[in-house]
């Protein structure tokens, strides 16, 4: 049994760190992939609808999710495929900081309520608020 010489070790690493360098998406972007600031501005109005159906327990958050998407042209799949694609390239928390800003915009005085979610939870990402 022979041992693979240092310098060809050497070698060997270089080529697999070209080969890992090369691979630079961990997925590829879809077919429709919904623009940046159009899936800031989708998700905050979930939110927002979300909220509605916090104040209102009867309304039904599926077809208000169903109208928003029907609103701006969009497929479920779509949808899907783009966020799962946003989190793959780490684009989403962009995404999400964007769609609070957009809520806050639509809504200031939203504003307290996010900053004392934010110091009740420091560590929880935005997604997550």
């Amino acid at each position: 049994m022979e041992i693979i010489p240092w310098k060809a070790m050497k070698y060997l690493g270089f080529i697999f760190l070209g080969l890992l360098l090369s691979c630079s998406e961990l997925i590829d972007p879809p077919k429709n992939l919904i623009p940046k600031d159009k899936m800031a501005e989708i998700i905050a109005e979930f939110a927002l609808n979300e909220q509605i159906n916090v104040i209102t327990p009867n309304s039904d958050f599926e077809n208000s999710t169903r109208f928003e998407l029907k609103k701006h042209q969009i497929k479920g799949i779509e949808f899907a495929e783009s966020y799962k694609y946003y989190t793959a390239t780490r684009d989403l928390k962009k995404i999400l900081e964007d769609a609070q800003q957009l809520i806050l915009e639509k809504d200031p005085s939203a504003k307290n309520y996010i900053e004392n979610k934010i110091k009740e939870n420091p560590n929880v990402p935005a997604f997550a608020r």
